[in-house]
């Protein structure tokens, strides 16, 4: 059944030029787009795009770190203009790591921060790591909708993107992601990641506060995890400290404050210390805020602060080479055309895995003399 025939014949187009026609349906007028619904988005400029930044647009900022994203080579060159257009916006902001286990309240506790913060004059940019969908290897997108009110506020801006496997976590453009967000007049960035981990060194390379929220009674089955992504914290925050559980949390933050006499401050000039919160009651929220406040001061006023951004620049350099080489590798028609012969060779047993590496590595080479 065609669309007009869903109507009867007294059907009339609207004035010439607009954007909407209207039809009768039973009696009544009705109003439907004359545009198709899946109409294609405006693929704007790098100058359109930069300009929308510095009008604190959140549409053209989550299009800007979709470009940021892509891997498509055509989007490549644009992505890089757009990037050294925001180079002079960048640096004035305080990027802030958030992690811990699963269940320990991370969305939370970052919504009721982001809402005070939101409260106090801040405008805060939340880049959530989400877990991956195996089918689809994009972002299942539960933290945003965990964030309820936080994303409904005009100062703030949730970007989910998908992990997809990669290390600690994060996104392999979550640095760029970062620096669009500044551009676009973000004075605070939180960076949600997916758990805890030893890998979570990947997320304390791009920040300039890194904070673990814990949970007391965890038990002795989470020690192990916990004790490498605790010596890279700036603080540690025991969540949930409320109701009958609020007994629990004290004890289990003066356990960590005495585990943590034993280990190397993770920042020059630092101390780190575990603190309590109810990120439901809101108490304590503002005293984490003080805590990053005067670690900014601290970190400033000896240049650490800005001697490690330097340091994570670099990191970010050999960074980009390692991907750029790695895409390279994978995406050399020689290689894909002798990749899987060599996967059925490993697969029977007829080779070692290392031959196979060697095999491949030196078709690579000789493609590039």
């Amino acid at each position: 059944m065609s669309d007009q025939s869903r109507y009867n014949p007294d059907w009339r187009p609207a004035n010439a030029g607009k954007e909407f026609a209207t039809k009768v349906v039973r009696g009544k007028p009705f109003v439907a787009p004359t545009t198709p619904i899946h109409a294609e988005k405006k693929e704007f400029s790098v100058d359109e795009l930069f300009a929308g930044l510095k009008k604190y647009d959140r549409s053209i900022l989550a299009q800007a770190i979709t470009l940021i994203e892509s891997s498509s080579a055509k989007h490549s060159e644009k992505a890089s203009q757009l990037l050294n257009k925001c180079l002079p916006e960048v640096n004035n902001s305080i990027r802030i790591g958030i992690s811990g286990v699963p269940g320990s309240g991370k969305s939370t506790f970052i919504e009721a921060l982001g809402l005070y913060l939101i409260e106090n004059g801040h405008r805060i940019a939340v880049l959530t790591i989400d877990p991956s969908s195996s089918v689809t290897k994009g972002s299942i997108l539960g933290d945003k909708t965990r964030m309820e009110k936080l994303s409904k506020e005009e100062n703030c801006f949730i970007r989910p993107s998908p992990s997809s496997g990669t290390l600690g976590g994060v996104t392999r453009k979550s640095r760029e992601s970062i620096r669009i967000c500044e551009a676009a007049g973000y004075d605070i960035i939180l960076i949600e990641t997916v758990g805890v981990g030893q890998n979570e060194i990947t997320v304390r390379s791009m920040v300039d506060f890194f904070l673990l929220i814990q949970i007391a009674g965890a038990g002795d089955e989470l020690q192990g995890i916990k004790k490498g992504v605790i010596e890279i914290s700036d603080a540690i925050v025991v969540n949930k400290a409320d109701g009958d559980n609020k007994s629990k949390t004290l004890l289990a933050k003066t356990e960590y404050n005495n585990a943590l006499h034993y280990l190397q401050p993770a920042t020059k000039g630092w101390k780190t210390e575990a603190y309590t919160c109810s990120s439901i009651t809101g108490e304590g929220i503002a005293e984490m805020w003080s805590v990053i406040k005067k670690f900014e001061s601290i970190t400033k006023s000896n240049n650490y602060f800005w001697e490690r951004r330097k340091e994570q620049s670099i990191e970010w350099t050999f960074s980009m080479i390692e991907n750029s080489l790695k895409e390279a590798f994978y995406s050399n028609p020689l290689i894909k055309a002798k990749m899987q012969e060599v996967k059925n060779s490993v697969w029977k047993g007829e080779i070692l895995p290392s031959t196979a590496a060697e095999v491949l590595l030196d078709i690579y080479n000789s493609s590039r003399q």
